[in-house]
């Protein structure tokens, strides 16, 4: 049984999150409140919304947690060169916080193998750009010829980086974006990208799972470091991917 939280209830302790053997692992709280507050609330405690259209809001603390280490990006030889093109060619911008709501909306709207449906609803989609709006969301947009053909969108405490999704309408539009962040925030001292979930998609860029535990007790040094500021970059950044060690 899990609890249900009114407004101005706390969350329970994240070990009392169900366990492996259950029918959903990691499944912490329920509530009807998905406030800005509340939300930075759950990030600060590695707790995260994820819930379809029609249940109530449904709060995870999952066991293990992946996470991608932004030095841990993987970068093969084949996208090498194309982040060398990307560099090259004037059409390719990446936008920081341009479209930051359309991102979201495209997110949600993107169609992924053996998911029916998004949980990235109308009432997400306002909090997050509540949070947006407040400095604490952010989207990573790739541009080509001036059109948005990918991005993905995040909230950032202090040195932690929490990625909610990505979307790409361009082969590889995505993940330029997802290259360009990593970049940006290993040159920021973070240490850390909360990707929530388990995914061979996630696992394939570079992402690892770590024991809760861990996780959490890096969250605690990380989410309450200095703000990252400002919180702007631009193509250039990929180059700290195209002068490393070629990778398989």
């Amino acid at each position: 049984m899990i609890a249900w939280l009114d407004p101005h209830d706390p969350f329970p302790p994240v070990d009392r999150a169900l366990g492996p053997d259950s029918e959903a692992p990691g499944l912490l709280a329920a509530s009807a409140d998905l406030s800005p507050q509340r939300l930075l609330i759950a990030y600060r405690q590695g707790i995260f919304p994820w819930y379809a259209q029609g249940q109530p809001v449904l709060w995870w603390s999952t066991d293990p947690r992946m996470v991608l280490r932004p030095e841990d990006f993987r970068v093969s030889t084949t996208f090498r060169k194309t982040l060398r093109r990307v560099l090259d060619n004037p059409a390719w911008e990446i936008r920081i916080d341009h479209a930051f709501r359309e991102t979201m909306v495209d997110c949600a709207t993107t169609t992924r193998p053996g998911q029916h449906g998004t949980w990235i609803t109308e009432d997400v989609i306002h909090a997050y750009t509540a949070l947006h709006r407040r400095g604490y969301a952010h989207s990573v947009e790739s541009w080509y010829a001036g059109e948005r053909v990918g991005g993905l969108y995040g909230v950032s405490l202090g040195r932690m980086f929490y990625g909610e999704s990505m979307f790409a309408r361009r082969t590889d539009a995505s993940k330029i974006a997802l290259a360009a962040l990593c970049a940006f925030l290993g040159g920021q001292g973070v240490a850390m990208i909360d990707c929530q979930q388990e995914t061979e998609h996630l696992a394939s860029l570079g992402a690892a799972p770590v024991p809760r535990a861990a996780f959490l007790a890096h969250v605690r040094e990380a989410a309450n470091a200095p703000a990252i500021v400002p919180w702007y970059f631009d193509k250039s950044v990929l180059r700290r991917w195209t002068t490393r060690n070629e990778q398989a």
